[in-house]
C-alpha cells in the first residue's frame, strides 16, 4: 500500500526485508526493487550476497548500528533517508530479515511521513524462520506449544525485560534475537523463574548463510557454549528447540557439527 505525498517530484521509500542473509531467500519483489534503485541505504547485518544483486551504478550507503557499539544515530540514518528521497531518487532502505521485526521501522516510516513522502513496505524473510529450518524443526507443535515469542535481548536501555514466567514454562518456544551479549542474564533470569536447566536453548550463528553454525546447548551453559564457539556473526537463541539429528548430543559431541 503506497502513502499519499504531498512531494510528486518525489519517489516512494521502499523499506526492504533483505531476509536472513541466503540471497536466493530475497523475495521477488525485492530483488526486482534492489535492481531498480538510485541508492539502497543498509544496514551492518545485509549480507555480501545480498549486496551483491543489487543493480550496477546503484549508491550504497552503509547506516549500520550495531548493539553496544559504535553506530550511526537513528536521526542521522532518518535524514540521510529524507533528503535521498527528496533528490528524486529512487530510495530503498534495506534492512535485515524483515524490516518489521526489531528493525526500527516505525521511527523511519514517522519520518518519511512527517516529511510527506510516500512509502511502501516489502517484507522479508525473518531469521527465526531461517534459523528452526537449519534446526529441522518448527516453531509451533500441536501438544508443545501454540504460540511462538519473538524477543530482543537489549532494548535502548540495555538488557531487554520480558514475561519471564511465560517464557520459563515447560514448551515455550522462543527465538531471542540480539541475545549474545545479553546470554547470562537472560540466563538468570529464566532460572530465577522456574525455568529447567535442561531446557534446549540452540544457537544459531549465521543463520542461511554458508558460514552457518549450529551450536546445541542448554539454559545451565548457554553462556559457556557461546563463550567456547566464539560466536561473532549475527545469531539467534532457540529457546526451547534443540536441533532434530541432535536432540539427544551432548555439547562436547556437537563440537562436532561446528
Amino acid at each position: 500500500m503506497s502513502h499519499i505525498s504531498r512531494q510528486s517530484q518525489a519517489r516512494p521509500v521502499l523499506f526492504v526485508g533483505a531476509g536472513p542473509g541466503d540471497p536466493d531467500l530475497l523475495t521477488l519483489k525485492a530483488l526486482k526493487a534492489l535492481q531498480a534503485a538510485d541508492v539502497v541505504i543498509h544496514d551492518r547485518l545485509v549480507s555480501a550476497g545480498v549486496l551483491a544483486r543489487i543493480g550496477t551504478g546503484t549508491r550504497l550507503r552503509n547506516a549500520g548500528k550495531e548493539g553496544f557499539g559504535p553506530s550511526l544515530d537513528q536521526e542521522t540514518i532518518n535524514r540521510l533517508i529524507v533528503q535521498e528521497a527528496q533528490s528524486g531518487a529512487r530510495v530503498v532502505r534495506l534492512k535485515s530479515g524483515d524490516s518489521t521485526v526489531f528493525g526500527r521501522l516505525d521511527e523511519e516510516l514517522d519520518a518519511v511521513a512527517a516529511a510527506g513522502l510516500e512509502f511502501d513496505i516489502l517484507p522479508g524473510l525473518t531469521s527465526a524462520s531461517a534459523a528452526v529450518a537449519a534446526l529441522g524443526q518448527s516453531l509451533t507443535k500441536r501438544g508443545r506449544n501454540a504460540a511462538v515469542r519473538l524477543v530482543t535481548g537489549h532494548d535502548m536501555k540495555g538488557y531487554a525485560d520480558q514475561d519471564w514466567h511465560t517464557l520459563a514454562s515447560a514448551g515455550e518456544v522462543a527465538a531471542i534475537y540480539m541475545g549474545k551479549k545479553a546470554a547470562r542474564f537472560i540466563q538468570g533470569r529464566l532460572l530465577m523463574h522456574g525455568a529447567a536447566p535442561g531446557t534446549p536453548v540452540t544457537i544459531v550463528e549465521n543463520a542461511s548463510r554458508s558460514d552457518q553454525r549450529i551450536v546445541p546447548a542448554t539454559l545451565s551453559n548457554l553462556p559457556n557454549a557461546l563463550a567456547e564457539a566464539d560466536i561473532t556473526g549475527p545469531a539467534l537463541l532457540m529457546l526451547g528447540l534443540a536441533p532434530r539429528d541432535t536432540a539427544v548430543m551432548d555439547l562436547p559431541h556437537a563440537r562436532e557439527m561446528i
